[in-house]
């Protein structure tokens, strides 16, 4: 059990780390040769050029003036001046959103935190429940332990105080939430109003197109959508399986870099020799051939395999999928088509909001829609068994990374680590840092279980992974540690008690495990979010690159990765900590202080990097803010339902009751902010769209709409590559389909404008005057 001189040493050795890290970052971004790692957002938008190259050869790659190092932590005020709006057009509205997280964690906490420590550590620490406990030996406690509820004896009427503090806790928790929703949907209504044209504005995303004998899929929605959106259908874009070409594409990509390494490897050479590659695994067995003559040769035969590949989706019918991107003249009938039923048939021609196209997750086009409730639920048991099973290998090592733990397993070391700094050194670090090197894989695998469900977005896939992530987080970072660790360490006093004194122990113990969390949250959120800040893979990444691959400016801007905000695992962290302190503001007023640095550090870090070097993949209005607000929401009902419990083993039984009325309120809260802000993050408002057309007509009369969405949608290994023939290829994607006779009876009476001429199709009944 960590002790306060624990977290002491804890305390300064990740300050001190985090230090480093600023001091590291603040000479590494200055150096000229750094410049496009710490600063490509700049680049990419066109507003910074490489830094002048003045000083000589050492002017090139270091700096040399000296009075720029005297200010090394100016990026921190830099940092905070850009206004909002003006960050808006700068970064998006996603990233700013992400940032008011870790704004509103601090408008949350600040006020609990002076609360909790002016009313709850007086009444906690004029105690003498734990020392009594010491002396009848029944748990082990120190003086930390004594700000805590722990401290407070079995039926005392200081439990009031509690109760009293965990309504104004929730009061203030749910006011902000709901101010701070408010002004979300305002910022999203506004963003979308204001706007550029974008092509998912008009375009919606239609899957499980039922099958006909008649009619190809693409003839069947086009006749489908002239039917019965007669008026506002424009195009549509089918969708092409075409996840095998694209891992042609990927290999081609990557053998003709394996080409110009060596060819530039070469012609650095000033000797005749050529180089030598190994056909074997990894290059590293197998026949020694020319590298050049032997990339060469690859790149040609990956190409014709490309070239066959392209004729063979465009023109076999079984790679075209019972789906399409269908475009309409205005946003309006885009989100009336998006947000209603097409048929009496819920389970057929199925509409929902295309993704912008940087945001669509091509591979997952091609997996039949049927197909998506098995893999979900195949998903869903495997999550749970990922869950359930990993508490066991974490637990086992959490044991070991405790003094207790690593006597029994190495005695031989226990003369070390008996010393007072190492012990120190133990407690408060070892714990968090092997927590944390257990989840580092886990982001990773959950993104690989959301591709598999078969999401169409990056966003989808992103928020689908944050959410398991986050339920991850609770079951094993949090429950995990507070009742199984808790039950771990007081497993003697189990065995020694009568039944009927367990849930005291239990009780007592769960607040102590608030020194774990102590350490946790300052490897994690202290020395962890300052080395956010150095970019260390992208830095060794983009020199590898410089010095391997850049031949021209363009491969220069290639070899820079910039990265984004990572919602799928920087926000389930966010609501670990929104967990934490909601859970033991009126338990373990102590916490709350290490929680406010975290946010106040992350919100300072993460701005910089959003200004400077995060370029965010997609752009989805916020939609993610939802969800944010309901994981606060379940974290302050899972804290409310704690603080019930814990309470009602001090056999309060006064006073436990009054804190019934708290999940009710809380739930109700929930219920009102869902039905009132939600549907401006799932519902595109009508009149919105229509007030948007209105002015783009009145601006733009003669605008090729047509034109502009054409191509939004086609699969980007169709367009945008080196191939002679991409071109030919776009435009037999784009070629229109001329009507053609068709079976059904339905086509005799389309009034609908043709594609080919604009004009309004004539009935067969009219047709040359004849009567058919």
């Amino acid at each position: 059990m960590a002790t306060l001189q624990d977290i002491g040493v804890s305390a300064g050795i990740n300050i001190l780390t985090a230090f480093i890290f600023f001091i590291i970052f603040a000479f590494l971004r200055l150096q000229p040769f750094n410049d496009r790692v710490y600063f490509s957002k700049w680049y990419l938008k066109g507003l910074r050029s490489s830094p002048a190259s003045g000083g000589g050869f050492a002017g090139r790659f270091v700096n040399l003036d000296l009075r720029s190092y005297l200010k090394f932590l100016h990026w921190m005020p830099e940092a905070l001046k850009m206004p909002e709006r003006e960050l808006i057009d700068h970064a998006g509205l996603d990233s700013v959103v992400y940032l008011r997280i870790y704004w509103l964690g601090l408008k949350i906490f600040a006020p609990i935190a002076m609360l909790a420590w002016a009313v709850l550590v007086p009444v906690n620490w004029t105690n003498n429940e734990l020392e009594l406990a010491k002396h009848l030996k029944n748990v082990t406690s120190s003086d930390i332990d004594k700000l805590t509820i722990s401290n407070i004896p079995e039926s005392s009427h200081r439990f009031w105080a509690h109760i009293v503090m965990a309504y104004a806790f929730t009061i203030w928790t749910c006011y902000m939430l709901m101010k701070e929703y408010e002004t979300v949907a305002n910022m999203r209504l506004q963003f979308v109003a204001s706007e550029a044209r974008r092509p998912d504005q008009f375009t919606v995303l239609v899957r499980n197109v039922p099958p006909d004998p008649d009619e190809t899929v693409s003839e069947l929605v086009e006749h489908f959508f002239l039917v019965n959106h007669p008026d506002n259908y424009l195009t549509h874009q089918v969708v092409y399986n075409a996840n095998k070409l694209a891992d042609l594409v990927s290999k081609k990509k990557k053998l003709q870099n394996w080409l110009d390494y060596y060819q530039l490897k070469y012609s650095r050479n000033n000797s005749q020799t050529r180089p030598i590659t190994k056909l074997g695994c990894l290059g590293l067995c197998g026949q020694k051939v020319d590298a050049i003559e032997h990339y060469i040769s690859e790149v040609d035969k990956t190409s014709k395999e490309i070239a066959e590949e392209r004729e063979n989706v465009v023109n076999d019918q079984k790679s075209i999928m019972p789906a399409s991107f269908v475009s309409f003249k205005t946003r309006w009938a885009a989100a009336v088509c998006a947000q209603t039923t097409q048929t009496r048939n819920p389970t057929e021609w199925l509409t929902e909001w295309a993704a912008e196209p940087r945001d669509v997750y091509w591979p997952n086009l091609s997996i039949p829609y049927v197909s998506l409730t098995v893999r979900n639920l195949v998903m869903n048991v495997a999550f749970f068994f990922l869950t359930f099973f990993f508490i066991i290998p974490i637990a086992f090592v959490q044991s070991l990374a405790t003094v207790e733990g690593i006597e029994k397993v190495a005695p031989f070391l226990k003369v070390i680590i008996e010393d007072e700094f190492v012990k120190s050194l133990i407690q408060g670090l070892l714990a968090g840092i092997v927590l944390k090197l257990f989840l580092i894989f886990l982001p990773g695998i959950l993104m690989t279980m959301s591709k598999f469900e078969g999401f169409t977005s990056v966003s989808s896939l992103e928020r689908r992974s944050a959410s398991r992530y986050y339920i991850f987080n609770l079951v094993n970072v949090f429950l995990g540690n507070v009742i199984a660790g808790a039950a771990f360490e007081q497993l003697n006093s189990f065995l020694n008690q009568s039944p009927n004194q367990i849930p005291k122990t239990i009780g007592m113990a769960i607040p102590m495990k608030a020194t774990f969390f102590i350490t946790y949250i300052m490897v994690d959120g202290w020395a962890g979010v300052a080395g956010e800040i150095l970019m260390l893979k992208p830095l060794i990444i983009y020199h590898l690159k410089n010095a391997l691959l850049v031949k021209t400016e363009k491969d220069r801007e290639e070899a820079m990765n910039p990265g984004s905000i990572g919602f799928n695992t920087g926000e389930p962290q966010i609501q670990l900590y929104f967990l934490l302190g909601l859970v033991y503001a009126p338990v373990t007023p102590m916490l709350l202080p290490f929680i406010l640095i975290f946010f106040a550090l992350a919100y300072v870090v993460y701005r910089h990097q959003i200004i400077n070097v995060y370029n965010q993949e997609y752009e989805s209005a916020a939609a993610f803010w939802p969800d944010v607000h309901g994981r606060v929401i379940t974290a302050l009902i899972i804290s409310q339902l704690l603080l019930m419990g814990l309470i009602g083993t001090k056999h309060a039984a006064l006073a436990a009751p009054f804190l019934i009325a708290l999940p009710v309120i809380t739930i109700s809260f929930h219920r009102f902010c869902k039905g009132r802000y939600e549907p401006a993050f799932i519902r595109y408002p009508l009149q919105e769209a229509m007030m948007k057309d209105t002015l783009e007509r009145a601006r733009e009369p003669n605008l090729n709409l047509k034109g502009y969405l054409q191509d939004a949608y086609i699969h980007p290994v169709f367009k945008g590559g080196d191939e002679d023939d991409d071109g030919d290829m776009v435009r037999k994607l784009e070629k229109e389909v001329i009507i053609v006779p068709t079976k059904r009876q339905s086509r005799r009476n389309t009034p609908a404008p043709s594609r080919i001429s604009g004009e309004s199709s004539p009935s067969l009944a009219v047709i040359n005057g004849k009567e058919v």
